[in-house]
C-alpha cells in the first residue's frame, strides 16, 4: 500500500516530484518501442546501443570541460552517438549476418570504453560516471523532464505514423517485401526510435539497466495478449505502474531508485513466466 509518508514527501519534495515525472516520461517510449523490440526480437540491439551511447555522453562532458560551455549537454551527445551506433549496428545486422556478433561486440566495447575514459579524464566526474551507468533519478530537473517529454512526443508521433509498417516488418519481412513495403527503411526508422528511447531511459536507470526497462514490460504484456497494439498499451501501463512502485519502494527502503525499478520489473517478469507457459 502507498504510505502516507511517501505521499507527503511527494507533495513537498521537488526532487521526488521530478524523479517520478522523469520515470513516467521514460515509461511511455519504453512501452511503445519495447513492444517493437520484443516483437522483432532485436533486444540485443537495444542492449548494444545502451552501452555504446556512453561514448557520446563522455564526449559531451569532455567538450564541456575543454570549452567551459554547457551548451553541448550529455543528453545531446548521447542522442547523437546513439542514433549513429544504432544505424551502424542495424547495418551490420542487415548486411553482415555471419560476423554480426563480433562486430556488435566491438562497437559496444569501443563506445563504452571511450565513454568511461573521457568521463574519468574530467576532474570530479567519477560520481557522474556512476550516475550514467546506474542512473540517478533524484538528480532529474525540470529541464530534464521537459527534454524527456519532447522526446516522448517525437516517439509517439513517429510510432503512430509508422505503426502499420512496423507491424508488418516485425512479424513478416518477406510478406512486407511482396507488398512493396521498404523493409530496410522502416527498420532503420525503428532503430532510430530504439536509440532515442535508450537515451531517454539512461536518464532514469542508467546504461547498465536500460535493457530491463526497455524489454521486460513489453515481454510481460506479451503474456496477456498477442495483439501488438494491445501489447503496446499494456506495456505502457505496466511500465508506469512499475516506475511508480519502484520509486515508492526505493523511498521506503532507501535504495537507489533506478536499480529498484529494474529489480521490480525483472522480478515481475519471472513471476509472469508460469502464465506464459500455461498459455502455450
Amino acid at each position: 500500500m502507498i504510505t502516507d509518508s511517501f505521499l507527503t514527501a511527494l507533495f513537498i519534495n521537488p526532487f521526488l516530484q521530478y524523479a517520478l515525472l522523469a520515470a513516467l516520461a521514460a515509461s511511455v517510449p519504453g512501452g511503445i518501442v519495447g513492444s517493437y523490440v520484443v516483437a522483432k526480437r532485436i533486444a540485443f540491439i537495444g542492449g548494444s546501443v545502451s552501452h555504446a551511447v556512453l561514448g557520446g555522453i563522455g564526449m559531451a562532458i569532455y567538450i564541456q570541460y575543454l570549452t567551459g560551455s554547457k551548451a553541448f549537454s550529455p543528453l545531446v551527445g548521447g542522442l547523437i552517438v546513439a542514433v549513429i551506433f544504432g544505424l551502424l549496428i542495424g547495418t551490420m545486422h542487415l548486411f553482415y549476418k555471419q560476423r554480426e556478433d563480433s562486430i556488435i561486440a566491438a562497437i559496444w566495447s569501443i563506445g563504452m570504453a571511450a565513454g568511461v575514459i573521457l568521463i574519468s579524464i574530467v576532474p570530479g566526474t567519477n560520481a557522474e560516471l556512476m550516475d550514467f551507468l546506474f542512473g540517478n533519478l533524484l538528480w532529474a530537473s525540470k529541464g530534464d523532464v521537459m527534454m524527456l517529454a519532447s522526446l516522448d512526443l517525437f516517439i509517439i508521433i513517429v510510432s503512430a505514423l509508422c505503426h502499420k509498417r512496423f507491424l508488418a516488418v516485425s512479424f513478416d519481412e518477406t510478406q512486407s517485401y511482396l507488398q512493396g513495403i521498404s523493409v530496410k527503411f522502416f527498420y532503420y526508422i525503428m532503430l532510430i526510435l530504439i536509440s532515442v528511447t535508450v537515451v531517454v531511459m539512461i536518464q532514469i536507470i542508467g546504461a547498465i539497466l536500460v535493457i530491463a526497462m526497455l524489454c521486460l514490460p513489453a515481454a510481460i504484456a506479451n503474456v496477456f495478449t498477442s495483439s501488438l497494439s494491445k501489447m503496446i498499451l499494456l506495456a505502457i501501463l505496466i511500465s508506469v505502474l512499475f516506475a511508480f512502485f519502484g520509486i515508492h519502494l526505493s523511498y521506503s527502503l532507501n535504495w537507489p531508485p533506478g536499480a529498484t525499478i529494474a529489480l521490480v520489473v525483472s522480478s515481475f517478469y519471472f513471476l509472469s513466466l508460469p502464465l506464459k507457459c500455461k498459455s502455450v
